[in-house]
């Protein structure tokens, strides 16, 4: 059988993605607090109006012809910043509390993955080349990155590490990933998917170590300036360094 190398809509991971993904993750956790707190949104209107943009995102993502590094990053930042506000929203004004927000989160991430691999058959990002697929794949990551807000606020705030002990613990699960990658067989769609998750709690609590108070161990940065510079190092990240989208090998006809 005849095959062929086709892009998908999605950018090819590596190292830089990484990098992009763990700036944009904490962009979401300063520009969430920025909109909710500093402006006085609260959680319910931010959560509203990052869902707007999230929903305007991921059309005009998936009405592109093809892989766009400026949309595919905006889109993940409009992930994100819902992702921030909905957990604090659930977290707290709903008061089911962090384990119970993340319990909920986790079990939507998995029946989301699943019901993505029963209907297409599988969930590696290679294969996100179709509208139908795209949806599957941006509703899994506003679930994860939802989730990874209420794991690390969980981890800092309820458990008591704090946001440099908090970002310690997921930086380290995210080494052992990385070591998984490199000298294990284990699926590398898995290894991905537990990254990303991952990557958010990280943002999470890097985030709130900028701009939470000095006395609940913060930095008490400008949540304004530190959501620029963050969106400035993406800005520069995109523009000045190669973006390609990752492919795939697949039968001819396809």
């Amino acid at each position: 059988m005849e095959r062929k190398v086709v892009a998908s809509k999605v950018p090819e991971v590596t190292v830089l993605f990484w990098i992009i993904k763990v700036f944009a993750t904490t962009l979401g956790e300063t520009g969430g607090d920025a909109a909710s707190m500093s402006l006085h949104l609260g959680y319910l209107l931010s959560t509203g109006i990052f869902a707007l943009v999230f929903v305007l995102a991921v059309t005009a993502q998936i009405r592109a012809s093809r892989f766009h590094p400026l949309l595919y990053w905006i889109t993940v930042i409009a992930t994100t910043t819902v992702g921030t506000t909905l957990a604090d929203f659930a977290d707290r004004s709903l008061g089911i509390g962090y384990p119970g927000g993340a319990s909920i989160l986790l079990c939507l991430v998995l029946a989301s993955l699943l019901a993505w691999y029963l209907t297409l058959g599988t969930v590696a990002v290679d294969s996100v080349r179709s509208p139908r697929t795209e949806v599957f794949y941006w509703v899994t990551i506003m679930f994860s990155q939802t989730l990874g807000t209420a794991l690390g606020d969980w981890t800092a705030d309820s458990l008591g590490l704090g946001y440099l002990g908090g970002a310690a613990l997921f930086g380290s699960m995210l080494a052992l990933l990385a070591l998984a990658y490199f000298w294990t067989r284990i699926s590398r769609t898995l290894l991905f998917w537990a990254a990303f998750i991952l990557t958010r709690p990280l943002g999470a609590v890097v985030g709130d170590l900028l701009d939470k108070p000095l006395g609940q161990g913060g930095l008490a940065l400008s949540r304004y300036t530190a959501s620029a510079v963050l969106f400035g190092l993406i800005l520069l990240l995109i523009f000045t360094l190669p973006h390609r989208p990752a492919m795939a090998t697949v039968p001819a006809e396809e």
